[in-house]
This record gives structure tokens, sequence and C-alpha cells, in this order.
């Protein structure tokens, strides 16, 4: 039987084909790619101006700009490891803020400190202006459409609060990049790049994703609610996250001690925002424990799986124990299991929402059927029965349990290919 398409599953798609994806992220790379050459532009005319190499200035530049990339993104994933969010996903939210967010907030802020802010109050105010109020309203803006189109295009992604938290930190996280390279670049020439890397790189980089996540935490209470509330919830928002971004813009005119509050007002925001995620963390496992006993007698979980879905050190154990028994590929199968079983008690989460349509069952059949391929898979690279990491005995774990899913596989399978282009379709 032909292998399920467990990316497409997990993600509620019906194939593995996104438009969306493709075409953002190909939008994304394109106005990154010019955004880097307008970059090394800038850096060989500031080497010439300034009498040294201005390949060295971009080298430089761009390497230091990596460094908080390097700090960020581990810690952005470890917000959200009982249900991660797809690869895929996550590289179009960083491309898009490293990319189209940059370039359009570069154009925009150029031509408000040119055409509004400096003729209305004067260089050195204008410029003021320009960066505690336009840059804030232009940039968060930016950053926030492409969190828009996440919950125009995938709102069945958006199971927590911590899920808009990280979609929008991986947005900022890629906008910050390319801007500190900018800024990384000014700074080479000047002479102030070790300053510059300190303010920016290590003090304070998480000061971007701490704007953007109020976007993200509005965006995801209108993906988890009905009703009115959840139009206003992505404006509301915006609003916070142009405030905090301009809060700290502001801040500098008031030297040290301005930056000093400033610091500390996000810092109390951030300590909301991980307290956010644990009590999301703390919700997502209620849910593997209440929903999942219902799938007992299918055979495909046990009361034992249920407790090892609802410990991250007991899912880490389990899938180390699949690897040295069935190898890499026996710890991909371990992991598509625990992620369609989380996925499954979500889907139930939701329905007592009442924010999942008529079609559940479809997202249900093809959570189990992934459940039971992933088993297989494992099964097939065993050589024979060996007892669980989590259990006492192969069969007190569905994991382990040699079970008949051929149908609901099949009918799944189905509608996969049913979704896929008629040239790509498996042959009938």
């Amino acid at each position: 039987m032909p292998r399920l398409d467990s990316k497409a599953i997990l993600q509620g798609r019906r194939s593995r084909y996104s438009m969306t994806l493709i075409t953002g992220i190909s939008v994304s790379m394109v106005c990154l790619v010019g955004m880097f050459g307008y970059l090394w532009l800038l850096a060989m005319a500031g080497g010439a101006a300034a009498g040294i190499d201005g390949a060295v200035g971009f080298g430089v530049s761009l390497a230091a700009a990596v460094v908080p990339v390097t700090i960020l993104v581990p810690l952005i994933l470890m917000l959200d490891r009982i249900e991660p969010e797809p690869g895929s996903v996550m590289f179009f939210a960083f491309v898009w803020g490293a990319g189209v967010a940059v370039v359009a907030s570069l154009l925009l802020n150029t031509w408000g400190a040119s055409n509004i802010t400096v003729p209305l109050y004067g260089q050195d105010l204008g410029d003021y202006v320009s960066t505690a109020v336009v840059a804030p309203v232009v940039e968060e803006s930016a950053k926030g459409v492409v969190l828009l189109v996440l919950l125009w295009r995938r709102r069945h992604e958006i199971d927590t609060f911590t899920d808009g938290v990280v979609y929008a930190a991986m947005v900022a996280t890629g906008f910050a990049f390319t801007e500190n390279v900018l800024y990384f670049l000014g700074a080479f020439f000047d002479g102030t790049l070790i300053a510059t890397f300190a303010l920016r790189g290590l003090i304070a980089p998480f000061g971007h994703p701490i704007y953007t996540a109020m976007i993200g935490i509005g965006v995801a209470y209108a993906a988890m609610n009905t009703g009115t509330g959840r139009v206003f919830a992505p404006v509301a928002g915006w609003g916070a996250a142009v405030a905090l971004h301009g809060m700290w813009n502001a801040s500098t005119r008031f030297g040290w001690l301005g930056l000093g509050l400033a610091y500390l007002v996000l810092f109390v925001v951030l300590m909301c925002v991980l307290a956010t995620a644990v009590r999301d963390r703390q919700t997502q496992i209620g849910a593997i424990a209440h929903y999942l006993p219902r799938y007992l007698s299918t055979g495909l979980v046990t009361q034992a799986d249920i407790a090892m879905l609802g410990s991250m050190h007991a899912r880490r154990r389990a899938r180390e124990w699949a690897a040295r028994n069935a190898g890499r590929r026996g710890r991909e199968a371990m992991k598509e299991y625990q992620l369609a079983a989380t996925e499954l008690a979500l889907l139930h989460k939701k329905m007592d929402a009442g924010l999942v349509s008529t079609g559940w069952k479809v997202d249900r059949d093809s959570f189990l059927a992934l459940m039971h391929v992933a088993r297989d898979t494992f099964l097939g690279r065993v050589p024979g029965p060996v007892a669980p990491g989590w259990a006492e005995r192969p069969d007190d774990s569905g994991f382990l349990r040699r079970v008949d899913f051929a149908q609901v596989i099949a009918q799944t399978r189905a509608r996969q290919d049913d979704a896929a282009p008629p040239s790509r379709r498996s042959p009938r």
C-alpha cells in the first residue's frame, strides 16, 4: 500500500501541495535576495567612501546578524514542543519577515520621513517622530500581514495562543535578521559595531519577537473563538505591538534610563508570554488525557501510551527508544505517531469549542490512519517483540499491536489522491 502523505495529514490538508506556501515563499525569497543585493551595494559604497574593503564589512555584518538568530530560533521552537508547527510554514513566516516585511518597511519608512515627518517637524524632530511613531506602525503592519494570511489559509494550525506567538516570533526574527545586517553595516563603517552588536544582538535581541507576539496572540484568539470579538482581536494585538515597539524606539531619546525602563516593560511582557506558553502546554496535555481514552477500543493507544503522550520527558525517551530499536526511520515513525495522536486530541477539543466543520470525521480517520501506518513502519523494522520504554510488555502499548486498519487507510489514501493534481495522482 502506498505510504500516506504524513505532512499533509498533520497539516490538515488533503494533499502535499500548497500554492499559498509555494507562492509566499517564492515572493519572500525574491524580496530577500533583492534586499541583500541592496545591502551589498551599500557595503561597496560605504567601503569606497571609508577607504576599506566593503566586502569585509558585509561579511562581518552578516555573521553578526546570524548570532541572534541562532539564539532565538531554538528558544522559539522550545515553546511549542507538544505539537510543533510545520517546518515549511515556519520557514515561510521567517522569510516573509526577512524579505517582504523588510522591503516594504524600508520603502514606506523612507517615504514617510521624506514626505511627512521631516517636512512637518524639521530634520531632528521629524527623524524622531519617524522612528517612534511611523516605523512601529509600518513595521508591525508589514510583519502582521503574513499572520493574517496564516489565519485565512492555515487557521487549523493555530490551536493555542502559543502557536500564534511562535509564528509571530519567527516573522519578527526574520525581520530583525535583515534589519540587523543593515544596522551592523552602518556601525561597521562608523566604528561602533561592538556597541551596536551588544545592544541589538545580545542585550535586547527579543525586542521584535515580543512586539509581534502581540499580533500573534490576537490572531490566535481569532482562530480559537467564535463571535464578534475575534474580528477585533488581531487589531487589538496590532495596537499593542505598535505601542511596545514605539515605546522602545522613543526611549532612546531619554538615554540609559529610558532604555532601562523600556527594557523592564518588555521583560514583564516576555514573562507573561512564557506563562501563557506554560498554560497552553498544560491545556494540551489535559486534552490528551481527556479525549484519547475513547480510542482505547481501536487498539491504537493504551493507558500507558496516553501517559507517555502527556509528558515531554516521556515523549522524548520514547523517540530515543524507537531509534535504538529501529534506527532513524523508527524514530520518525514514533514522532509521527505522537503528533497524530496529539492532533487527534486537539481535534476533539476544537469540536467541543464549536470550531470544527461537519467534515471532522475525515480528519479523525486521517489521524488514526497515520498512527497505524507509523506503527506498522516501526514494526516492520524490528526483528521481534520488544518491550517499550514506557510500559512493561509489548502488548501494553498500542504502538506495538497489530490491528487491521486497511479500510481507513485506503479511504485516507483515496482522498489524498483525489486532492492531488491530475498529472501527479497515483495510478488506479
